[in-house]
């Protein structure tokens, strides 16, 4: 009977061991939970902080957006009646450039009969050039005729100096033979 308590007794503090090491385990995974539970609870903080932190951000980023839209409305309307005044300046330029192009037809068929009329002339210069070409050789042969008669004309001054000389020298002679025949 003592043996049976004592057994009893073993198996109630082996179960008491048993739930001792089971209470020590839950505190030990209670203590893990509470940590992690204080864990969460500051992360579920920060990412609410966070969370307002990007929605002031969202509402000043919709805001600016909002400000740069209105900026973008201005400058669409902006450039939308820059367009209209383009279009307008086309259509000018259009018709402007219609004149344009008929004077320019003009200027191409004046410039087409000058070149006809400038071929003609050269025709003209051409057959003018040959003529003066012939005028210049028979010019060249008359200064050649020049020189030439230039070349006699000096011959006969020569002679004809020499003849004088000659006939000075004749009279000087004859002087003298009349001086003589006198004496």
């Amino acid at each position: 009977r003592l043996t049976e308590q004592q057994q009893e007794i073993n198996n109630l503090i082996q179960r008491k061991n048993a739930v001792d090491e089971e209470n020590a385990r839950l505190k030990n995974e209670f203590c893990n939970l509470n940590q992690k539970f204080k864990d969460k609870s500051q992360e579920l903080k920060d990412t609410e902080e966070c969370a307002q932190k990007k929605e002031e951000q969202n509402r000043l980023v919709i805001k600016h957006l909002e400000e740069e839209n209105k900026g973008l409305n201005t400058c669409c309307a902006d450039l939308l009646n820059d367009l209209e005044k383009l279009r307008k300046q086309e259509a000018q330029w259009e018709a402007e450039k219609s004149g344009n192009d008929a004077r320019i037809k003009n200027l191409e068929t004046d410039l087409a009969e000058a070149r006809e009329q400038m071929k003609e002339l050269r025709s003209i210069c051409s057959n003018l050039s040959s003529q003066v070409a012939g005028k210049q050789e028979e010019l060249s042969q008359k200064d050649c005729d020049v020189i030439r008669a230039k070349k006699e004309l000096q011959e006969l001054q020569n002679l004809y100096r020499q003849n004088i000389e000659h006939t000075a020298q004749q009279a000087e002679l004859i002087k003298q033979l009349q001086a003589l025949n006198s004496d």
